[in-house]
């Protein structure tokens, strides 16, 4: 049995950790929740995107380049987004000639015949999942370790209210603002217990893994095979825009040599580096038809053809596994529009929980004050007699 000094401990450790995380915890989980209907919102954004066609056959990628090409001629195309269950669309993603190198325009395209129909007017799904991801700007680590702050805030409290099961069905109308406010607090928590451990480790682990990799593998390269490596030149900036041009593999043959590689891929992105040039790539990323893992991605060298890397979660050992399954687990992307509204409610809980535990907190705070404050004298020993 936990001793009472073990549990103040805990108390005061799970206090602090919602006062310190409360504002960017309620951030971060108010956007993810929202986000999980991000691509509906970026439809409900731009009605005029909901009203285009949906074709059985999409246009051939290399339709959609062509005419990509031919819009915007000297610009760079960068991602081109494949059309999905909800999006009906291809769209892409251009670097136009003379832009900001940090400037890119979403462009709408037909799925039926690949025309362009212009930039979209509206990313805000895309906004809300750069806040849920990077809080816009900042490294994907500080949302990591908002999640290792949400385990903490969980273990810590399943160990301070021990009665859990006696506790999923208190709720106290009649007493103070305080106690109602708890036990909704209490009871938002042990209702969604579940979901909130799997949505704060999902996130730890996204947010931290790439930081440890990085970190690991810069302790485990030595100083002399940093020294033994060849020194490359410096590339000149505008190198590949002068590097003079080659023919490219069909993009459509290029995919077919990547379902190849990856039996079940169905590629979500298509990403194009150095396009035209000799060290041209093309890398296809996306979803495992009938598996849960989402990253998958098969980079091929576009001037011949041939693979350059390929990574499927499936054949990659139990680690790579997992990593591919955090992702469709975090942003509850893999089972259709109930699943969606299942995440959305559920991850509204924890984003409650950091707004319930501050009101808690400012009350207790407004009610020590109260009670450090002297007592008001008593007006009877203060009546003075006159005659």
């Amino acid at each position: 049995m936990t001793s009472q000094r073990t549990l103040n401990r805990l108390f005061v450790l799970h206090f602090w950790a919602g006062i310190v995380t409360g504002l960017l915890m309620f951030i971060v989980c108010f956007s993810g929740a929202v986000v999980v209907f991000k691509h509906e919102i970026d439809l409900w954004a731009n009605p005029s995107l909901a009203q285009l066609p949906r074709s059985a056959e999409p246009a051939p990628l290399d339709v959609v380049l062509a005419q990509l090409q031919a819009r915007y001629p000297g610009a760079t195309v960068e991602t081109i987004a494949l059309p999905d269950a909800v999006n009906p669309s291809y769209f892409a993603f251009v670097r136009e000639r003379g832009a900001p190198a940090s400037l890119r325009t979403k462009v709408a395209l037909r799925s039926d015949t690949g025309a362009v129909v212009g930039p979209v007017d509206s990313q805000l799904g895309q906004y809300l999942r750069m806040l849920h991801v990077f809080l816009f700007f900042g490294p994907r680590w500080i949302v990591g370790f908002l999640g290792v702050a949400m385990l903490v805030l969980i273990g810590t409290g399943i160990v301070i209210h021990r009665k859990i099961l006696a506790e999923l069905f208190t709720q106290r109308w009649g007493r103070s603002f305080r106690v109602v406010m708890s036990d909704l607090h209490k009871s938002a928590g042990i209702w969604g217990l579940g979901f909130h451990i799997l949505i704060a480790a999902t996130g730890a682990w996204m947010g931290l893994a790439p930081l440890f990799e990085q970190g690991y593998k810069y302790v485990t390269t030595t100083a002399g095979s940093a020294a033994a490596a060849p020194l490359q030149p410096a590339r000149r900036e505008g190198a590949d825009a002068a590097a003079p041009a080659v023919p490219m593999r069909s993009l459509d043959a290029l995919y077919t040599t990547a379902r190849q590689a990856v039996p079940g891929l169905e590629a979500r992105y298509v990403s194009l580096r150095r396009w035209g040039t000799a060290a041209a790539e093309a890398s296809f990323t996306g979803n495992l038809r009938g598996h849960l893992a989402s990253t998958a991605r098969v980079d091929i060298r576009a001037a011949t053809g041939a693979l350059k890397k390929v990574h499927d979660p499936r054949t990659q050992g139990f680690w790579a596994l997992v990593d591919g399954l955090m992702e469709p687990l975090h942003f509850g992307d893999f089972g259709g529009l109930a699943l969606k509204w299942l995440y959305f409610i559920l991850g509204m809980t924890p984003a409650f929980l950091s707004i319930s535990g501050t009101l808690i907190w400012l009350d207790a705070r407004q009610q020590r004050r109260r009670a450090s404050q002297p007592a008001p004298a008593n007006s009877d020993s203060g009546v003075v007699a006159t005659g």
